[in-house]
């Protein structure tokens, strides 16, 4: 409840609850309706309209970061959690994400930026690939 009251928002149950939900889950990256959906499943009673309501005031207030994930996969939040600047790895096959890190991408980046005239703030990669 400190990290809602943190950011200046009011710490309501349903709140508190998503915010449990993505501290806790097994799984990162997670669409709107998979958080109703886990919702539902753990007996709470949380509209699906109050889900699409506090994921993005979530992600104003800083707590969720928010990536599209191709075309074909839904908008997906995952917890603000400090870690570093991050891609997504999107297998063909199944649709699963996997995280990766990788300094000479970032630098790469950041020399772009600079050579445009800009100073990198933020970026998102999303590779989408096959397994072998």
């Amino acid at each position: 409840m400190d990290r809602l009251r943190d950011t200046g928002l009011k710490a309501t149950l349903p709140r508190v609850k998503v915010l449990e939900l993505f501290e806790r889950s097994e799984q990162r990256h997670l669409a709107a309706e998979d958080v109703y959906r886990q919702m539902v499943q753990l007996g709470l009673d949380v509209g699906r309209a109050t889900v699409y309501r506090v994921l993005p005031q979530f992600e104003r207030a800083g707590l969720l970061k928010k990536t599209r994930l191709g075309a074909e996969k839904a908008v997906v939040y995952e917890l603000n959690d400090g870690t570093r600047h991050h891609g997504h790895l999107v297998s063909l096959a199944d649709g699963s994400v996997r995280e990766f890190c990788d300094p000479q991408i970032e630098a790469r980046l950041c020399a772009i930026a600079r050579e445009q005239g800009f100073e990198l703030s933020d970026y998102g990669v999303t590779v989408f690939a096959r397994p072998r």
